[in-house]
């Protein structure tokens, strides 16, 4: 019976003592992960896709971002987050503490980069932007990516985001914004597919870089397409000439189209070709597409630069004389006015 009465005794002051240790442990283990880090200026880490956290301890601690890369791995364990991190790019606060690392690195709280497609670029001009992009990485694709198949527009994306995978975001967008729009088309369109939806909108957006005018200048393609009218469209004739590329003359500044430019005939060229060009002229925006799957009804047949930046629109023949007449007289003026000075 003493025995019994001594053995438990023994096991109550053990059990008391372990409960004391864990508390003690539990009680160290906050104070450590609370201290501020050992870092006076803020580090920028970056986490492999796939990469295991006792290696990303490891190198948080040997970038002097943790003091304790098991401190953080036994956190880390206790809260089941082991798996839970994010891979990216990461700037870690000054003397952050060990606790607001692991959370952030749960959280997926990364850098963000920014790059941005105009609209209306050929999809050379926008693969040159991407290769030139230092805010992204790894090799260009080898295989051909379509003209008009990329949505222009400004892209946010994690650090590491790699030129292949920039790409196949900016078809996805096209994709999906098509896939939404294209059941809501208005009825009756001289086009048939998204893929002429696309080329027609190409031709929009190069003809005019004002966006109140898209909507009116998308009508009057329509309106031109269904009387069976040409587009007549100088971007297109420039399409086939250049590829979209700017046109230069012999002393490498920018010239206007040349009469034989005018009456060649190309798979591009709206002055010599009935119907829709052979492939897009650009990368359309999303207000060009939209535009074209519900365009505006109007009267206007024809439409000639004003030299300001915007248009000039017609109902017939006449009226647009009088407008290319005034757009003429505005270039001798300004003309004039520059050899004046």
């Amino acid at each position: 019976m003493r025995f019994l009465k001594s053995l438990i005794a023994l096991i109550f002051v053990l059990a008391i003592l372990g409960a004391a240790s864990l508390l003690g442990g539990w009680f160290w283990l906050n104070s450590e992960l609370a201290k501020a880090g050992p870092n006076d200026a803020p580090v920028e880490f970056t986490i492999a896709q796939g990469e295991g956290f006792a290696s990303v301890a490891q190198r948080l601690e040997e970038n002097g971002a943790v003091a304790s890369d098991r401190v953080l791995r036994l956190k880390a364990r206790l809260d089941g987050v082991e798996n839970a991190i994010k891979a990216g790019s990461y700037i870690i606060p000054a003397r952050a503490s060990s606790a607001a690392v692991l959370d952030q690195l749960v959280a997926g709280d990364v850098v963000q980069m920014k790059l941005t497609i105009p609209e209306g670029w050929t999809t050379a001009q926008i693969l040159r932007r991407i290769e030139d992009a230092e805010v992204l990485s790894g090799e260009m694709p080898e295989r051909v990516i379509a003209e008009g198949s990329l949505l222009p527009d400004t892209y946010v994306f994690g650090a590491g985001t790699t030129r292949i995978q920039f790409i196949e975001r900016m078809e996805a967008a096209q994709k999906d914004l098509l896939e939404r729009l294209w059941p809501g088309r208005q009825e009756n369109l001289p086009i048939s597919s998204t893929a002429e939806a696309i080329i027609l909108a190409s031709v929009v957006e190069k003809e005019t870089g004002i966006a109140a005018e898209r909507g009116m200048i998308a009508g009057l393609f329509t309106g031109r397409l269904k009387r069976g009218m040409r587009l007549e469209s100088d971007p297109t004739i420039i399409y086939g000439v250049s590829k979209g590329e700017p046109l230069l003359n012999s002393r490498g500044e920018r010239r206007t189209l040349y009469r034989s430019e005018i009456d060649r005939k190309t798979d591009w060229n709206t002055y010599q070709i009935d119907g829709l060009p052979k492939t897009p002229i650009c990368n359309p925006g999303r207000d060009a597409i939209a535009a074209v799957l519900n365009p505006p009804e109007t009267r206007y047949v024809f439409f000639v630069a004003d030299g300001k930046g915007g248009h000039l629109f017609a109902e017939t023949y006449a009226q647009h004389q009088r407008n290319v007449a005034a757009y003429r007289k505005y270039e001798r003026e300004e003309i004039a006015r520059e050899r004046g000075n």
